[in-house]
């Protein structure tokens, strides 16, 4: 399994020229298929009399979905290239759509898969990156006394303090990576003198 995957650090859009034709490009970040289906109907809409708009969309960690389309370019030369580019990048979670008013010379399907690829690599320099690591939930129940220090010392720790909620007791809850939770455990016990509860939940990529 995946523990951690990059994508896009925001949406964002970079156009460039290539003998006369416009190619711009537009990232978003999308968490399901639905969502990059919608952002792909978008940019079309902002772009309707353009000569094409063709897309790439990556979903999944293990980029275990992934679209292309090339909206009447010939085949392979503009949705293929697209997809390739964040595939060799790794970026997941990712959709593109590069956006071509033709400028009157023809580019040829080697200039097309160069012109398609590039803009979209391009794009990704210009809008940025980020990496998602996964973690596991995990809910720290410990008394008042004790709360503050805890906070602050798991904060001092770097770690992924994600909630705090005071009643009865206080629960804390964190992210932690799998492979630490056994030394978490046994140091949250020392810390607290054993007072402190811990609950393991499910899985998210922060």
């Amino acid at each position: 399994m995946q523990e951690q995957y990059r994508t896009v650090a925001r949406a964002g859009v970079h156009e460039t020229e290539i003998n006369r034709s416009r190619f711009i490009c537009a990232l978003a970040p999308v968490a399901t298929e639905e969502e990059a289906r919608e952002f792909v109907a978008r940019i079309r809409e902002e772009h309707p009399t353009a000569t094409h708009n063709c897309f790439a969309y990556v979903i999944g960690a293990d980029a275990s979905v992934q679209k292309a389309g090339d909206d009447g370019e010939p085949g392979g030369t503009a949705g293929a290239p697209m997809l390739q580019m964040l595939t060799r990048r790794e970026v997941r979670y990712t959709a593109a759509v590069v956006t071509r008013y033709y400028g009157g010379v023809k580019l040829g399907a080697g200039g097309l898969i160069r012109a398609y690829g590039g803009v979209v690599g391009e794009a990704l320099d210009a809008v940025g990156t980020l990496t998602r690591q996964r973690f596991r939930l995990a809910t720290v129940t410990v008394d008042h006394q004790r709360a503050g220090r805890l906070e602050n010392d798991l904060r001092a720790t770097g770690r992924a303090v994600r909630d705090v909620r005071y009643a009865e007791a206080v629960t804390i809850e964190i992210g932690l990576p799998d492979s630490e939770v056994p030394a978490f455990r046994a140091w949250l016990a020392d810390t607290t003198a054993g007072t402190a509860v811990l609950e393991l939940g499910g899985e998210v990529f922060a």
